[in-house]
């Protein structure tokens, strides 16, 4: 079953919270038997290394646009008038 946001949510607080499953779920009026499934679910998730930086190689281009390549061949290309807050946002969040 797909983890949905709220389970995420309850498992994430419930990890942070230092109470057993039974406590935690007593507490937040959560059904123990489905919290341990979701909870097996969500454990069987891909992990995501947070710290992660992902290699982008950036080569200068033509002066319509500005060309970022992955590394492994996945090309952003932007208009040349990206403004440049938008830019600084847009690799704020890719880092």
């Amino acid at each position: 079953m797909a983890i949905t946001a709220k389970w995420r949510q309850h498992i994430e607080a419930w990890q942070r919270s230092g109470l057993s499953q039974a406590e935690y779920c007593a507490a937040q009026q959560l059904n123990l038997r489905t919290f341990t499934a979701r909870l097996s679910d969500y454990r069987k998730l891909p992990k995501l290394d947070s710290t992660a930086l992902i290699p982008v190689q950036i080569k200068p281009a033509a002066a319509e646009a500005i060309v970022f390549t992955h590394a492994q061949g996945h090309r952003l290309e932007l208009p040349a008038s990206m403004p440049a807050s938008w830019l600084a946002e847009l690799l704020r969040c890719l880092a």
